[in-house]
C-alpha cells in the first residue's frame, strides 16, 4: 500500500504544471488518474459549470495547447484531442471529489491535495532560506560576500524547476 502511495504520489506531481502563473493538472491526467474517460470527466464538469468558475478551471488557448504539444514532442496516431484541454487549479480538483462521486475518486483528491501541499511547503522551504541568507549576509562583512554568493548560486541550481513544461 505505501509503495503504491509513493507511486501515485510522483504521478501526480508530474503532472503538475504551471500554466498561467497558476499550478495546475490537465483533465486528460485527472481521468487517468481518475480511471475515467476524459470526455465522462469533461462531461461531468460542463454539467456542473457552476462548481468550477474561472479561478477553479479554465480550458487552455490554442497557443498553450500547441506549446505544451511541442514540448512533450509529436503525438502517436490516437493521441490527440480534437478539444482544448481543461486546466483544474488545486481548489478546481478538490471540487472534482464532489462532482466524481466514485471512491477512486475521493482517493485520487487526497493524494492530489497532498502534492499540492507537498510543492507549497517545498517552494516556502526555498524562500525562507532565501530570506535567512540575505539577514546573514546583511550581518557579516564583506569577507564573507563569495561564501554567500557560492551559497546563492547553489540554491539557484537547486530552484531550477524539474518539471518536463515551462510557461
Amino acid at each position: 500500500m505505501r509503495q503504491t502511495h509513493l507511486l501515485l504520489t510522483g504521478r501526480i506531481e508530474r503532472n503538475i504544471f504551471l500554466i498561467r502563473g497558476q499550478k495546475v493538472m490537465l483533465d486528460v491526467n485527472l481521468a487517468e488518474l481518475y480511471r475515467v474517460e476524459t470526455k465522462t470527466l469533461k462531461r461531468a464538469v460542463r454539467r456542473n459549470q457552476e462548481r468550477f468558475p474561472r479561478d477553479f478551471m479554465f480550458e487552455l488557448t490554442g497557443q498553450e495547447y500547441a506549446a505544451l504539444r511541442y514540448h512533450f514532442g509529436p503525438l502517436k496516431r490516437g493521441e490527440h484531442t480534437k478539444y482544448l484541454p481543461y486546466a483544474f487549479t488545486e481548489q478546481g480538483v478538490a471540487m472534482l471529489s464532489s462532482v466524481l462521486r466514485s471512491s477512486r475518486a475521493v482517493q485520487v483528491n487526497i493524494e492530489i491535495m497532498r502534492a499540492f501541499v507537498k510543492l507549497r511547503e517545498i517552494l516556502a522551504t526555498h524562500k525562507d532560506l532565501a530570506r535567512k541568507l540575505e539577514e546573514l549576509e546583511n550581518k557579516y562583512d564583506e569577507q564573507f560576500r563569495v561564501i554567500f554568493e557560492a551559497i546563492r548560486q547553489l540554491m539557484v541550481n537547486e530552484e531550477k524547476p524539474k518539471r518536463r513544461i515551462g510557461f
